[in-house]
C-alpha cells in the first residue's frame, strides 16, 4: 500500500490495472464455479461492443459495395475477404461448408483484431474516465476497476475457443453423421481390425478426447498469453513515465518512456494482427479437420 498523500507503489498500480470490474470478488485469473459464477463485466462489455462495431463495419461496407472501381475502404475489406477465402479453400474443400465458415472466419479475424487493438490505447485513459464516473456516482474510486482488452482475459479467449470446439463438433456430425463420427472416435487413430479394434477402442477414444481438449485449451491460451504479456509491457512503460514525473532525472526517464512506448506500440500492431490471424487460421484448421475422414 502507498503512504497517505503518495501515489500507489508499482506493484499496487499493476495489481489495480489487472483487477476486473465484476459481479463479486474473485481471486485468480479464471473461475470455474458453477454455483456462483463470476461475470467479468468489463471484458463482456468491451467484447460485445467491439463485436457489434466489427459486424456493423462489415455490414456497412457490404451494403455500400459497388461493382465498379472500389473505394479504399471497400478495397481493404475485399482484400480481407479474398485473403480469408483463399485460406479457407486450401483447408476446407466442401464448398457448401465454406459459404458459412469463410464469413465466420472473417468475423473472427475482425473481432479479435478490434479486441486486441484496445491494447494500443493509453493504459490509464479509460480507467481514469471510469474512476471519475464511479466517484461521481458516490462510490469509492479505488474500487473502480476497468480492463479494456477482452483478449487479455482468459475467460473470453477460452469462451471463443470453446465456441470453435462446438462448431467443430457440429461439422463432424453434419459431414460424417452421428454414427460415423462416434465410430471415428473409437477407431482413429489406430484403425485396428478384429479383436484388436475392440481392445484399442478405449485408447482411441481417450486419445481423441485429449486431442479435442488440448486443441481447445491451447487455442484460447495462445491468444490470452500473448495479449496479457503485451498488456503488462504497456503497464511497465506507463510506470516508467510515472517515475519520470517524480524524479530529478525525469527528462531522461520521460524520453525513455516516449521512445519505449512508441517502439512497443509499433511492434504491437504486428502482434495484434498476427494473433488475430493465427486464431482465425486455427479456426479454419480445426473446422477443416472436422471434414476429414480418419
Amino acid at each position: 500500500m502507498a503512504a497517505e498523500g503518495q501515489g500507489p507503489t508499482p506493484g499496487a498500480y499493476i495489481q489495480h490495472h489487472l483487477e476486473h470490474f465484476q459481479n463479486r470478488t474473485q481471486e485468480g485469473i479464471v473461475n470455474f464455479s458453477l454455483s456462483e459464477p463470476v461475470l467479468k463485466l468489463d471484458s463482456l462489455f468491451w467484447a460485445i461492443v467491439l463485436g457489434v462495431i466489427g459486424c456493423f463495419f462489415l455490414w456497412r461496407v457490404a451494403r455500400a459495395a459497388t461493382s465498379g472501381v472500389p473505394g479504399r475502404l471497400q478495397g481493404f475489406v475485399e482484400m480481407m475477404v479474398e485473403m480469408v477465402d483463399t485460406q479457407a479453400k486450401g483447408i476446407i474443400h466442401n464448398e457448401a461448408s465454406r459459404r458459412a465458415i469463410s464469413p465466420l472466419a472473417l468475423t473472427v479475424f475482425v473481432w479479435i483484431f478490434l479486441m486486441n487493438a484496445m491494447d494500443l490505447l493509453p493504459v490509464d485513459l479509460i480507467p481514469r474516465i471510469w474512476e471519475g464516473a464511479y466517484a461521481a456516482a458516490g462510490h469509492d474510486p479505488h474500487h473502480a476497476y476497468m480492463r479494456v482488452v477482452p483478449t487479455a482475459d482468459l475467460s473470453i479467449t477460452l469462451g471463443l475457443a470453446i465456441t470453435v470446439l462446438l462448431a467443430r463438433i457440429y461439422y463432424n456430425i453434419k459431414i460424417k453423421g452421428a454414427g460415423g463420427w462416434i465410430k471415428e472416435l473409437f477407431s482413429a487413430p489406430f484403425h485396428a481390425h478384429g479383436f484388436m479394434a475392440v481392445v484399442l477402442a478405449p485408447v482411441n477414444f481417450i486419445m481423441q478426447m485429449i486431442e479435442f481438449t488440448a486443441n481447445t485449451v491451447s487455442h484460447g491460451m495462445r491468444l490470452f498469453g500473448n495479449m496479457f504479456a503485451g498488456e503488462l509491457v504497456f503497464m511497465l512503460i506507463a510506470l516508467l513515465g510515472g517515475a519520470a514525473a517524480l524524479s530529478l532525472g525525469g527528462s531522461f526517464l520521460f524520453a525513455g518512456h516516449v521512445i519505449a512506448g512508441t517502439i512497443w506500440a509499433i511492434f504491437h500492431i504486428l502482434i495484434i494482427t498476427l494473433q488475430a490471424f493465427i486464431f482465425m487460421m486455427l479456426t479454419l484448421v480445426y473446422l477443416g479437420q472436422a471434414h476429414d475422414k480418419h
